[in-house]
């Protein structure tokens, strides 16, 4: 019978011989998802024997990774601001580089106390919605998505993380039934050219859906739309953050600024790029 040292070792070799980061990590991790318990604890109890319907089990999970399914996607999970999310193949895998928007968002608004009305717009697995609904406890928010699959997904989300009960999803085109309007809102819409969707990483082609990724002709049809019903939905002194793509930050800036919008700031992601943008109406309404 087999250790868990053992096994890890070989998983990881063959993952390392077709390129993938991070090998070792994966294998474990992996290892651990199959026999429910953690990845240090794998990598504190190399010895451990494993039983063969694990082997199983986990060679299974081993040939997805080879195939550049991402961990996240295998698992079902993805962690977000701290927060657990389960996915689904109707919403994108939430990136570490969208929290830039949470950190404009609790940066322009620091009263954690006020009962801010939030609006997510293309809400895919809720994270958005979840992550501010976690800072400010006494506030409510609406999350719309176009797919029913994504929305089912993003409320399963706010349940499990104790959320349901101050948050409304459904599904809808941007504000498209909306009523009244929001002190915060946020979006990551799509914004990849349509030209360059096949030329992604094979874990992003094969694996998120392209509707959330497509953005046009010049990735940047969502920020049209949204810069044209922000001004009607934006309350008095509220504040709007959406992310974008690498280089997109001067035209997404003309395009809102074109329907009377303010652009008071940009928030830079992990690497140093700018990420998102920070509006609000450029006039009292």
């Amino acid at each position: 019978m087999p250790a868990w040292g053992e096994i890890v070792s070989d998983a990881a070799r063959l993952l390392a011989n077709a390129a993938i980061d991070q090998p070792n990590r994966d294998a474990r991790t992996l290892l651990a998802h199959v026999v429910d318990t953690t990845p240090e604890r794998v990598f504190a109890w190399p010895e451990t024997d494993i039983a063969p319907s694990d082997v199983s089990k986990f060679n299974d999970l081993i040939a997805r990774r080879l195939k550049c399914e991402p961990l996240s996607r295998i698992l079902g999970r993805r962690e977000f601001w701290s927060l657990s999310f389960g996915l689904s193949e109707d919403t994108l895998d939430p990136r570490a580089d969208s929290e830039s928007v949470i950190e404009a968002v609790l940066s322009h608004c620091p009263d954690r106390a006020r009962d801010f009305r939030i609006l997510d717009l293309g809400t895919g697995t809720g994270c958005l919605l979840a992550a501010l609904l976690s800072e400010y406890e006494n506030a409510s928010g609406v999350a719309v998505d176009l797919s029913e699959g994504a929305v089912q997904t993003a409320r399963q989300n706010l349940s499990d993380l104790g959320l349901a009960h101050r948050a409304e999803i459904q599904t809808g085109d941007w504000d498209a039934g909306l009523q009244g309007e929001f002190d915060i809102i946020v979006s990551n819409p799509p914004y990849i050219v349509d030209g360059d969707i096949s030329g992604l990483a094979r874990g992003v082609v094969d694996y998120d859906p392209h509707r959330a990724l497509a953005g046009g002709i010049d990735g940047l049809d969502a920020y049209r739309q949204l810069a044209s019903l922000l001004p009607a939905r934006l309350a008095l002194q509220g504040l709007a953050v959406l992310e974008f793509g690498h280089g997109q930050a001067h035209d997404v800036a003309g395009i809102l600024t074109a329907k009377g919008l303010e652009v008071i700031d940009f928030k830079e992601d992990l690497a140093g790029r700018k990420r998102c943008v920070v509006c609000r109406c450029a006039t009292n309404k």
